[in-house]
């Protein structure tokens, strides 16, 4: 099985949603709204719940 069948018990992201979790959905949906997902964000940026391109760039630069 690949990992978008295997949920992982490891997501960072603290926000409650139905992907949690599962890498490949997340992964779409974020990207199907022009965002990042939370666990490529530093752990403050993160929490700041945006996920857009912008707060990506101002978190790692």
């Amino acid at each position: 099985m690949s990992d978008c069948q295997n949920p992982t018990t490891s997501c960072s992201c603290t926000y409650p949603c139905s992907r949690k979790g599962k890498c490949c959905q997340c992964i779409s949906y974020h990207r199907g709204a022009g965002e990042i997902p939370g666990c490529f964000f530093s752990k403050e940026g993160e929490k700041t719940y945006d996920r857009s391109i912008i707060a990506f760039i101002k978190d790692r630069g």
